[in-house]
């Protein structure tokens, strides 16, 4: 039960991406529940990081700027979004 908690928190990129961490961080208990809980949170939260410098580039109007901070956050979002399905996986697998 404890690794399928777990590797749903780093699965819930797909459905409730800091909501669901959130729950179960609280909810649960169990100590190796909580760290990947505050793991999975974490690397959900690194995309919005990079929307900040985005929103700036927006709003001050250059193009060029806002161009590269758009594949820099296309980067990381993809980058995050793999590792979280890597570690979903490997934590599902850890007590096979």
């Amino acid at each position: 039960m404890r690794n399928l908690l777990s590797s749903l928190c780093y699965f819930s990129i797909f459905f409730a991406p800091f909501l669901f961490p959130v729950i179960v961080w609280i909810a649960v208990r169990d100590s190796y529940v909580q760290s990947h809980a505050k793991r999975a949170l974490l690397s959900h939260f690194f995309p919005v990081l990079t929307v900040i410098p985005l929103l700036y580039s927006l709003v001050s109007q250059r193009p060029g700027l806002f161009v590269t901070f758009l594949l820099l956050f296309g980067i990381v979002y993809l980058v995050v979004f793999v590792y979280n399905i890597y570690k979903g996986i490997q934590s599902l697998r850890e007590y096979a």
